[in-house]
């Protein structure tokens, strides 16, 4: 297997808001819910970087598609890193989360590694990082 990741789908419990937060709150790209016509095929596609989508799917489709156990969620499981390129800026998508009905878990602050980063949980519970990180060079063209 090589070491690369395509697509990062989501478990959501409302397709429609997670639909409405994603797109319309934190703006991103999105031909909206396809598949509908389908049993457990609605889902909703975000363009990211190249090469990179980001997917919202109903959790109880997942759970059907997959054949695994439909089980309680949980915020730590895993979180969604969003760097960016300056402490300006994780101050800006925090507000544009929080504007889009986001619950801000950790307001922006300065790390113990000297970066600079706040967390967010989107309508479904899923942990988001925005931050800053001086040693890393962020690729603005997207």
């Amino acid at each position: 297997m090589k070491p690369r990741v395509t697509v990062l789908t989501l478990g959501v419990d409302d397709l429609q808001r997670s639909l409405q937060f994603y797109r319309d709150g934190l703006g991103f790209p999105t031909e909206g819910i396809v598949g509908q016509e389908f049993e457990h095929g609605a889902v909703a596609f975000f363009d990211l970087q190249a090469g990179l989508k980001l997917a919202i799917w109903s959790r109880k489709d997942i759970a059907h598609e997959a054949k695994v156990p439909l089980t309680v969620s949980s915020s730590t499981e895993m979180t969604i890193g969003h760097n960016v390129g300056s402490k300006e800026e994780v101050d800006q998508v925090i507000e544009q989360a929080k504007a889009a009905g986001a619950t801000i878990t950790d307001p922006p602050h300065e790390t113990f590694w000297g970066g600079y980063s706040a967390h967010f949980l989107d309508p479904d519970g899923h942990l988001w990082e925005v931050v800053w990180n001086p040693a890393w060079e962020i690729d603005e063209e997207l």
